[in-house]
């Protein structure tokens, strides 16, 4: 296994930095809301929408007690998501009461809205006409919740349940079809409820309305920027690091390649990351991330070739399973093997490896509660590089922990990182080991990274690569006869795969251009030796998935 590492030139000179080791905190805004999570499917989406506003914000637990919303003294405003419970059954989720009395402005969406109803002393009920789907909100009187609005609003709903009668102090402010108290408000409590789903696309007007709640209501200021998180977390991650070194997995994708233009930016050569090439890349990848990040950005950086040791295993493995498995957990033993190495060069040093740095996002460590068997609210385990000996005791570096994906691409951008790297399809960890159906040789590699790279190519040049959300070859097992010149060939066949999705979970087919078909199937036929023959998947997610295996 050969390896080799990149010095970097000489770092530019940084503040002085604390030599104590401290955990990487939140990146703090001037301001932020806090959303209490009742397990809903939307709570994301609810988080996503007030930061779109230029607001941070942040998803707890519905246990959360009152004094630790308030204790860093940055908390505007609580929003309380919905959830798949009714607030009338024997274990309903509950919230400390001591939130209603913290005078901070409250908005209850959905199950929300209910639960603060009947905290605040109103009744809510089973509802005679249930409301799902599109619905039509009319507004009475003036609220600042409506400033700039229109008096009837489509509006998303998804409830069985309905307030029957207002708390003290409440008044309706909305009315739909089937609920006329469809939105209510405390105005001189600034607390507020709605029925419907502002935070969903379905509800048009739903962003100016959180809009109004954030900036009209809570008085929030628009401090959230990626420009000023860069600022806040390098000087936490130069508090965290003190002196010591990090060492970070690259793969050469958004997450870590993110992660590590922040690190470094932060810390300087105390970075190294680490590429492992499995023989499973793209053509010309492993050049393409020692270019940008050894040669341009100056990193620190050690690439291990373990192609010899991934195909090996691999040989005779078809199970796309088993493939997986193989690999990642060769991975593991060769990441394992470089930390170890680093680790032990640096034995003695004035700088150790002491921390190891991770791609992790905010969907990947959001704490919820699995409430009335909702599979929405389970918790989640971020992924990490996993495996590692307990006695290497590494502290984590997470400093993409608080971003959303979409939040991570524009700190790429702020920090310099190519559209290519950035804006970057979404590439399998296993590589092209799962675009091979069957088993894996050196010539069906050969064959599906020379297909690969066609498609890149041309949806590259005709400008559709940054359109849709995937889009690649899968080598497929199958042999079939054909005519190349006055020869008889008998060779194999490529499927095109290009898919449209707005987060991988469900994919359509994209409608590409014949004209770009065409090119795309006559190239490789042409250039790629062994392929005689393109097919188009055109299936969709659910039922198939993006991936063949």
């Amino acid at each position: 296994m050969a390896t080799r590492i990149k010095k970097p030139v000489k770092s530019v000179p940084k503040k002085s930095i604390s030599k104590s080791s401290k955990s990487l905190a939140t990146p703090k805004a001037s301001s932020k809301i806090v959303i209490l999570d009742f397990g809903s499917q939307y709570t994301q989406v609810i988080a996503r929408r007030v930061r779109e506003c230029r607001v941070f914000s942040e998803i707890v637990p519905h246990t959360t007690k009152a004094s630790e919303i308030i204790a860093d003294g940055t908390v505007m405003g609580i929003i309380l998501s919905g959830g798949p419970a009714s607030v009338y059954a024997p274990k309903a989720p509950k919230v400390d009461p001591a939130i209603y009395g913290l005078g901070l402005p409250i908005l209850g969406i959905c199950y929300g809205m209910q639960l603060l109803s009947r905290d605040l002393g109103g009744v809510v009920a089973r509802s005679t006409h249930r409301e799902y789907g599109k619905g039509v909100l009319s507004t009475i009187g003036t609220s600042p919740l409506f400033k700039g609005l229109s008096k009837k609003l489509d509006v998303w709903n998804s409830h069985g349940d309905r307030v029957e009668k207002l708390p003290k102090g409440f008044a309706a402010i909305g009315t739909t079809e089937n609920a006329p108290h469809a939105v209510i408000a405390d105005a001189k409590r600034r607390i507020y409820g709605m029925q419907f789903h502002p935070e969903v696309h379905h509800t048009p007007k739903g962003k100016s309305i959180i809009q109004n709640f954030l900036h009209g209501i809570c008085g929030c200021p628009s401090d959230w920027t990626m420009g000023s998180f860069i600022e806040r977390i390098c000087a936490q991650i130069r508090n965290q690091v003190g002196d010591g070194r990090v060492i970070l997995g690259l793969s050469g994708g958004v997450d870590s390649s993110v992660a590590a233009a922040l690190i470094h930016k932060a810390i300087g050569d105390q970075l190294t990351c680490i590429f492992v090439d499995n023989g499973l890349l793209r053509s010309g990848e492993r050049d393409a991330v020692d270019k940008l990040f050894g040669r341009n950005f100056k990193i620190r950086l050690k690439i291990v070739d373990g192609t010899s040791r991934f195909l090996g295993k691999l040989k005779g493995v078809t199970d796309p399973e088993k493939k997986r498995k193989v690999i990642g957990t060769e991975f593991i033993r060769i990441f394992e093997q470089a930390a170890i190495d680093l680790q032990k060069a640096a034995k003695g040093t004035a700088q150790p490896f002491r921390f190891l740095a991770q791609g992790t996002l905010y969907p990947d460590v959001i704490e919820s509660v699995p409430i009335a068997g909702n599979p929405a609210s389970l918790i989640k385990s971020h992924h990490n590089v996993g495996g590692l000996p307990k006695d290497m005791k590494f502290e984590l570096v997470e400093p993409l922990r608080q971003l959303f994906k979409d939040e991570v691409r524009e700190v790429g951008r702020e920090l310099g990182l190519p559209r290519e790297v950035v804006d970057r399809q979404p590439f399998p960890g296993p590589g092209l080991a799962v675009r091979i159906v069957g088993a894996i040789t050196p010539s069906r590699l050969r064959i599906v990274r020379d297909a690969d790279r066609i498609v890149l190519e041309e949806m590259k040049e005709s400008g559709w690569y940054f359109k849709v959300w995937q889009s690649f070859a899968v080598l497929l097992p199958v042999q079939s006869v054909g005519v190349m010149g006055d020869e008889r060939t008998y060779d194999y066949t490529i499927a095109l795969r290009m898919v449209e999705s707005q987060d991988g979970m469900t994919a359509d087919w994209v409608r590409l251009p014949h004209e770009l078909l065409g090119k795309i199937s006559s190239r490789i036929i042409n250039e790629v030796k062994g392929v005689n023959r393109c097919v188009l998947d055109v299936s969709s997610k659910p039922p198939a998935t993006i991936e063949w295996e």
